[in-house]
């Protein structure tokens, strides 16, 4: 029972609940694509694949690891101060915060804006922090305002130099040497040990749960690194070696990813293959669009290196067919030996178009409807841009030997989930802080600025997280990965790995960052290791930081007009 004091004030605990679902949906549909654009970008994940995983990852991540004292007034923004004794303004305020910050993450994911969902939540604070006239942490220092402008430049220029870094030693020590798929076997083992290290120490001290490096020790914190690094370099060596040398040298079409268990015995000659595969042997092309197109290296190019045995290239008559202007539909039928391109069928044509003939009373419509409503999110084509731009754009990235390129699909999918895991355990608290201060001074009448996370606060979070990506994330996909430049898994590799190293040091350093911003300035320092500035698309970039300017004004001017219309009300 609440105490007579803010018993009065149920409303507004109604009105900052349902403004925590839209902002903890909004902040996996916005932050979910951190992890994993680059990885459906290059082909190596489909959007469901995704869309299942980043539910397990974020709800792991806010349950398992997410913090249980969760700070209500994000980093000091505003002092408490002006709050004490006055709970139901108090209330209030933080109703306000979860609101704006939740409205603007809401418009810019349909806007396809990538935002920093801790900076929405920072400048919704701070408008509510203008409009209750509570002093407002300005200066330098640590979560301040200034702070979290500057981060509009350092986190994507460390991120930058990072990922240019990564993608640059391997592609001199891989994939442009005279034998990129030889030096690809030998070095593959090394880079998961490298992903495993790296990723280990990431999620460890990252975790809000964790203690910090210094509790920690220097001794312990290489423990961690060298065990994770050389228990890597073991599966590697006994596991994925026997793997890839029975699907790409051998060219056993049978095997599939779930054979990796199989280990050593894929080395003889007739291993026991459980589940084998059906048909001929493949590889998935990495560079294609949705519509079997490659754009990379001009479109006329050989991926570097030697030929790939069995594995489709750009030759004449490919180079033909997509130079041909009337290889569309349209022209089929006065031309009909010219090849059509690839349809792609986005989810109204595949659920609705089918069940639209049909009456309401049939349950088969219903179905129909449902499986829309239930799937669009996840069947959409996030990885073709009908652009003459993007085109050009593409074709300026180097295209590289795609068995190299599936090696390092696995290690692209590991970083993306250890990405996914750190993304719920941190950001959980954005949406999680306003909405437990206001429940906990609920129900002790008392202003609670460091409330105590229930579990069933994290375990809804968590499930609104991958929820979030589930159904509109795709918006944010689209934004990211092969729209700023060609991507592919070495690529993508190098920009996950790039922007976990960043969030790891910056943090140490006590610098702020942002995985948006990170990931968006990795991204930036691959491409440029093309040597060529138009291989990316600067209009996107512009796009992109236009969005992270306006989150701090446009969340705050929503929170603070609401928190000054709400004290200035009749019944306040």
């Amino acid at each position: 029972m609440a105490p007579p004091i803010t018993a009065k004030y149920d409303w507004i605990l109604a009105i900052t609940s349902m403004a925590f679902v839209f902002s903890a949906a909004s902040n996996g549909a916005n932050d979910v694509a951190n992890a994993y654009a680059t990885s459906v970008a290059a082909r190596t994940l489909k959007m469901w694949h995704v869309g299942i995983l980043s539910v397990i990852t974020e709800f792991v991540g806010a349950v398992a690891l997410g913090d249980r004292v969760t700070d209500t007034i994000k980093s000091g923004i505003i002092t408490p101060d002006r709050f004490i004794g006055n709970p139901g303004t108090f209330m209030l305020a933080m109703g306000c915060a979860e609101v704006g910050s939740a409205a603007w993450l809401t418009t810019a994911t349909f806007l396809g804006w990538p935002v920093s969902t801790t900076q929405s939540i920072i400048g919704a604070l701070v408008g509510v922090g203008f409009a209750t006239q509570a002093d407002i942490t300005w200066e330098w220092t640590g979560g301040s305002v200034s702070q979290t402008a500057a981060s509009w430049g350092i986190a994507p220029g460390i991120a930058c130099g990072f990922s240019a870094i990564i993608f640059g030693t391997l592609k001199y020590s891989v994939l442009e040497r005279d034998d990129p798929f030889k030096w690809g076997l030998r070095m593959i083992p090394w880079y998961f040990a490298l992903t495993g290290g790296i990723l280990a120490l990431f999620i460890t001290i990252e975790a809000p749960t964790a203690p910090s490096l210094e509790e920690f020790g220097a001794g312990k914190a290489s423990g961690i690194i060298l065990g994770c690094f050389f228990g890597c370099l073991f599966v590697g060596y006994v596991f994925f070696m026997p793997y890839f040398h029975r699907r790409l040298v051998k060219r056993d079409p049978r095997i599939r990813f779930y054979h990796i268990p199989l280990g050593p015995l894929l080395w003889t000659e007739n291993p026991p293959i459980y589940w084998p595969r059906q048909g001929e042997w493949q590889i998935t092309n990495h560079y294609e669009d949705a519509y079997g197109i490659v754009n990379a290296g001009g479109n006329a190019t050989a991926p570097h290196g030697a030929q790939q045995p069995g594995v489709a290239n750009p030759d004449e008559k490919q180079q033909a067919q997509d130079t041909d202007l009337e290889r569309n539909p349209d022209s089929v039928t006065s031309s009909p030996e010219i090849a059509p391109l690839k349809r792609v069928i986005e989810p109204q044509e595949r659920f609705l178009d089918p069940v639209r003939h049909l009456s309401w009373a049939n349950p088969v419509k219903w179905f129909g409807y449902l499986k829309f409503g239930f799937l669009q999110g996840v069947t959409r084509d996030v990885i073709t841009h009908d652009s003459q731009l993007l085109r050009d754009i593409h074709a300026r990235a180097k295209r590289y030997d795609d068995r190299v390129e599936h090696m390092w699909t696995y290690c692209q999918v590991i970083s993306a989930i250890m990405m996914s895991i750190a993304h719920g355990s941190n950001d959980v608290a954005n949406a999680v802080g306003p909405w437990a201060g206001s429940y906990h001074t609920f129900n002790s009448g008392e202003v609670n600025t460091e409330a105590t996370t229930p579990i069933w606060f994290l375990v809804i979070a968590g499930l609104l997280l991958g929820g979030g990506f589930w159904f509109y994330g795709y918006h944010i996909m689209r934004a990211l990965g092969n729209k700023i430049t060609q991507m592919s898994p070495t690529r993508g590799f190098a920009t996950e790995l790039g922007a976990a190293t960043t969030v790891l040091l910056a943090s140490r350093l006590g610098l702020p960052v942002s995985t948006t911003q990170c990931l968006t300035g990795a991204a930036v320092g691959v491409a440029l290791m093309n040597y060529d500035l138009a291989a990316i698309n600067w209009r996107q970039i512009a796009f992109i930081f236009s969005g992270w300017v306006l989150t701090l004004p446009c969340a705050g001017l929503i929170a603070g007009l609401l928190c000054v219309m709400a004290l200035n009300a009749p019944h306040f």
